[in-house]
Parts: C-alpha cells; sequence; structure tokens
C-alpha cells in the first residue's frame, strides 16, 4: 500500500502539517497507523478526507463540512448528502432575493414581487412575506436605524410601503455580504433620495459573491462524491445513478 507524507499532503493543500494533526484531533479525519517510528501514515482514504475538507470549507463553512463530514464516517452518505442540499437550497434562497433587489432598484416602478401585488401601504406581517424575512428581523433593523416605517395615525402600527420593501430586500442582499452596519446606513439613504446607481453596483457585486460561493460548493460537493466512492459508499459505475426515476423523465417537456 501506498503512504503519503504529512508534508506531501499539506504542501498540496497550502497548509501546515500541524492543521493536519488537528483534524485528526478533532474527530473529522480518521487516526491513521503509524510506523515502527510513530510515524503516521497517511493512506488514500486520508487523503481523499483532507481534500474533501478543504475543498467544502469556502463554500459550506467550518460547522457544516464537519458535520457532513462526520455523517460520512459513520456511513450515512444520504443524510451528509441532504445537509449539502440544504446549504445550496439556502443559497439559491439569496440568490432569489438579491435578483429581486436588483430588479426593484433597476425598476422603482415596478409593482409587484413574485407575482404578488405591493400594495401602498403593508403591516409589517405583509412586508415580512413579500421579502421572505422574518418580522423579528426587520424590527431589529429599525432598531439599528436601517429602516423607518411609517405609523398608523389611528392605532401606532407600523406601515410599511413599497419603497420600504425596496429597502428591506437591499438590507437582506447587503448584509449576507462583508459590509457593516454605518455603509448599510449610507446605502439606504442613497436609495431614499434616489441615488441607487451605488446601491445597484453593490447589489452586483453581492450576486457576484453568490456566484462565487455556488462554484466553491460544488466543487466541495465534486471532492464529496471523490471521498464516498474512497470509502466505499458509492461506486463509479454504479448503475443506480443512471436508472431513470419514473417521477422525473428527462427527455419530457
Amino acid at each position: 500500500m501506498h503512504y503519503y507524507k504529512p508534508k506531501d499532503i499539506a504542501k498540496e493543500l497550502h497548509i501546515s502539517t500541524s492543521a493536519l494533526r488537528h483534524y485528526e484531533s478533532w474527530g473529522v479525519v480518521p487516526s491513521p497507523e503509524r510506523n515502527e517510528k510513530g510515524y503516521r501514515l497517511y493512506t488514500k482514504m486520508h487523503l481523499a478526507y483532507f481534500r474533501c475538507l478543504r475543498a467544502m470549507f469556502p463554500g459550506f463553512g467550518y460547522a457544516v463540512t464537519y458535520d457532513v463530514i462526520r455523517h460520512i464516517q459513520k456511513r450515512e452518505m444520504d443524510e451528509a448528502l441532504w445537509l449539502v442540499n440544504g446549504e445550496q437550497v439556502k443559497l439559491q434562497q439569496e440568490k432569489t432575493i438579491a435578483d429581486e433587489t436588483l430588479a426593484l432598484l433597476e425598476n422603482p416602478e415596478l409593482d409587484s414581487i413574485r407575482d404578488k401585488k405591493l400594495k401602498a401601504h403593508m403591516t409589517i406581517g405583509e412586508a415580512a412575506e413579500l421579502t421572505n424575512v422574518e418580522s423579528s428581523a426587520i424590527r431589529h433593523w429599525e432598531k439599528e436605524g436601517l429602516i423607518t416605517p411609517d405609523r398608523n395615525p389611528e392605532n401606532g402600527y407600523r406601515l410599511y410601503s413599497p419603497s420600504h420593501v425596496r429597502q428591506i430586500l437591499l438590507i437582506r442582499s447587503l448584509r449576507r455580504t462583508v459590509y457593516y452596519l454605518e455603509s448599510i446606513k449610507e446605502i439606504i439613504q442613497a436609495v431614499e433620495h434616489q441615488s441607487i446607481e451605488q446601491a445597484k453596483q453593490l447589489v452586483r457585486e453581492a450576486l457576484s459573491v453568490i456566484h462565487q460561493r455556488n462554484l466553491q460548493q460544488f466543487n466541495g460537493i465534486h471532492k464529496l462524491m471523490e471521498l464516498c466512492m474512497e470509502v466505499g459508499l458509492l461506486e463509479f459505475d454504479d448503475a443506480a445513478l443512471l436508472k431513470p426515476i419514473l417521477t422525473f423523465n428527462p427527455d419530457r417537456e
């Protein structure tokens, strides 16, 4: 059997040999055998684990990656893949929000979102449903000074206009990127004063980040599938992967 030296694996992955030992001590890479001198004997399986970890971190983060890898160690491939799928769903939702935000900024007169009409005055519940943002988050952003809703003079309830909806969508898009609170305030104020070019550019940058993370996720999934094959959870030429599922016909328009 061919064994890999820690320094060779570390060089390939651009990390230190101590990082390899940390992954091992954290239980996300199986402990290797050792030779008579006590040196670790890393195999092709260990290399697949290390490659998968490093490939998944950028797109899925540490916590999710560790959970996925631990499921693989328990031979729970389905559970691991559904965790990954859940993260992809979240990213798709973020892209949808960013796309809708950009559409509203480019066309301020747009009167609907996902075929739902924007009313002149909406409750916080209606604004939350339209933007797919929790009511508690909207209230929190109000406390941070990011959004100032109108008030119903009769009962004091919050009232949200189409302009407020644009602000909520914009805040959500920017909060998912690297922008700080004060920067977001400046952008929101610019939108309020009809200076939206900067806001549109920042949303495009947010979309670019989302596209990059999508690529990173697929790269991580590629290495995850290689790991599944290496540990015997999946065969490269598994006939079941090519067998059509009756509820889905790829040839049907």
